[in-house]
């Protein structure tokens, strides 16, 4: 977790500089795109979006697409021998009976459950009736960084929305500027980052988006809600030291 925070808080560090940390931003447009180089070892970009458009060939984020390291559990209706619990692969594989290697990351479940049934009906089985479990998923992980209460990695579903996302985490910290969420998102090789208002979100003036598997969520700090707390702190030593004064 260490790496993804040192990327986001580079990147978030340029967005500030470009956009001056402001919520109104204007969709994808080339003055969007900011070079994460010198300040990361990544070559690639960033860039700066509205709204975070769902991952590709999630059915419109949907459906969550498998990952390596995913761990699945495989159904064959009447012919229990061929019952599998796998582990896809760091190639994306897994190694089933009878049809031997298939590739199943980058996959829907249901994209995969026929790809399974047509490679067991091709030559083994009539009309095989074959279900698909995601028993853990590496790829629902995502990473809630910043001014939250237990930053970490958390496990989502496909309608795990921001709000919960936050809430997972323990809520917002008291430092927290709820109208500086930055969201990061892989979109078909593209690294998109869009800033979200939790004010506005619990309002009902913009929707609640939904968080997919492998976005990191990032809280910014609020400097007045610092500096207020620094001015309490400082009232509060002064009294204290007024009071131990009077003999």
């Amino acid at each position: 977790m260490r790496a993804a925070t040192k990327l986001v808080c580079a990147v978030l560090a340029i967005l500030c500089v470009v956009s001056g940390c402001s919520t109104a931003n204007t969709g994808e447009t080339p003055g969007d795109e900011l070079s994460l180089q010198p300040q990361s070892k990544s070559s690639g970009k960033v860039q700066l979006v509205k709204a975070l458009p769902p991952p590709t060939g999630t059915n419109d984020g949907a459906e969550q697409l498998l990952s390596p390291d995913d761990v699945l559990e495989i159904n064959v209706y009447d012919v229990t021998s061929l019952d599998r619990t796998v582990q896809i692969d760091s190639a994306g594989r897994i190694s089933l009976p009878l049809i031997g290697v298939v590739t199943a990351a980058g996959k829907s479940v249901r994209q995969l459950e026929q790809e399974l049934r047509q490679a067991y009906g091709a030559t083994y089985l009539r009309s095989p009736d074959i279900s698909v479990f995601v028993k853990d998923s590496v790829g629902r992980r995502v990473t809630v960084d910043g001014e939250v209460g237990k930053p970490g990695v958390y496990q989502v579903s496909a309608h795990t929305s921001l709000l919960d996302s936050i809430a997972m985490a323990g809520g917002f910290r008291d430092v927290a500027d709820q109208s500086k969420v930055f969201v990061f998102r892989d979109v078909g090789g593209r690294k998109l980052v869009a800033n979200y208002n939790v004010g506005d979100i619990r309002s009902g003036s913009s929707p609640d988006p939904v968080i997919d598997g492998g976005d990191i969520v990032m809280v910014f700090t609020s400097r007045s809600q610092v500096a207020l707390n620094n001015l309490k702190d400082a009232l509060g030593i002064a009294a204290n030291a007024r009071h131990l004064a009077i003999p």
